[in-house]
């Protein structure tokens, strides 16, 4: 199976379980469900509930916990939703489609959003993992989602850095908070359910983090120096919103040099692996070698 393979698969199984675990559109109240499911089906990467499925695989138990991954989804999803709105980024376009707030409104995003947080957590919930799991998982996602270098933590920073000049320990507390704490959750995430040692909880932990920061970087990067159709939301908005990023902290050449940095320690945090982990070093290199 080619990494692509993989990856199709997965997001594939997350996919069927994503549409079996929400209300169908029709289910009333309809116009929340269909506002959830614009967003949640919009075509996403399912980065996050493909890194934890082959996180578990990489500590030995097939194909992880799929329903478990879509609570990481619903999270992610719901964090783009209120993103986009006016208030925040004020973004037209996500995924190269209408973003949500444009279609149903502000009022059915807000909420639209809320619904996915709290769906998130009643997955996780009806888990049939033993109840020490469950918890460990709710945990988890809460410390990740939160306030305390977690990503509405991270998002607040971004806020407040906005029209400021940029300084490192800024910068990196963004994107550690905003992006890469969800993303460590997910490889933590794989360990739980695979119910890893706990040098593999913190093996995947460096790698999840270390990953999250390449991705957040290159995510910068190409913010300025791809087209709004490649990307498939609005290019340009970092440096027309003066974010605090790497690009306007190090350039692009020099962000580039940093996001291959953080590769490699990602990819040296997996050592102690061995071929069950190959999923894994390839999405790392998928991530930081993409063009959208």
């Amino acid at each position: 199976m080619t990494i692509n393979d993989y990856v199709r698969d997965r997001r594939g199984r997350v996919d069927l379980e994503l549409d079996r675990l929400l209300p169908a559109a029709n289910v009333p109240p309809s116009t929340i469900h269909a506002a959830m499911r614009h967003s949640l089906f919009a075509g996403g990467k399912r980065l996050r509930p493909v890194l934890s499925i082959a996180a578990a695989e990489a500590c030995g138990r097939p194909f992880g916990s799929v329903p478990a991954a879509c609570a990481l989804e619903c999270i992610h999803t719901y964090s783009l939703i209120h993103d986009d709105l006016p208030a925040l980024d004020n973004d037209d376009l996500r995924r190269g489609k209408p973003t949500c707030h444009k279609v149903f409104g502000e009022s059915i995003a807000i909420l639209a959003g809320d619904a996915l947080l709290t769906a998130a957590f009643r997955i996780l919930a009806q888990l049939v993992e033993p109840s020490r799991m469950r918890v460990e998982l709710t945990a988890e996602l809460a410390a990740a989602a939160g306030t305390v270098r977690g990503m509405v933590g991270g998002q607040v920073a971004d806020i407040e850095a906005e029209g400021k000049p940029p300084n490192a320990r800024e910068v990196d507390y963004i994107h550690l908070a905003k992006t890469a704490a969800l993303i460590r959750a997910a490889a933590r995430f794989g360990a739980i359910c695979a119910n890893g040692s706990h040098d593999q909880y913190d093996a995947l932990s460096e790698f999840g983090r270390k990953i999250g920061l390449a991705f957040q970087i290159v995510d910068d990067i190409l913010d300025e120096v791809s087209s709004s159709a490649a990307l498939g939301k609005t290019a340009g908005k970092d440096r027309s919103q003066n974010k605090a990023t790497y690009p306007a902290l190090y350039g692009v050449k020099g962000s580039w040099r940093r996001a291959g940095q953080y590769l490699d320690g990602a990819l040296k945090a997996l050592d102690g692996f061995g071929d069950e982990a190959w999923a894994l070093r390839s999405i790392a290199n998928l991530l930081v070698n993409r063009s959208n």
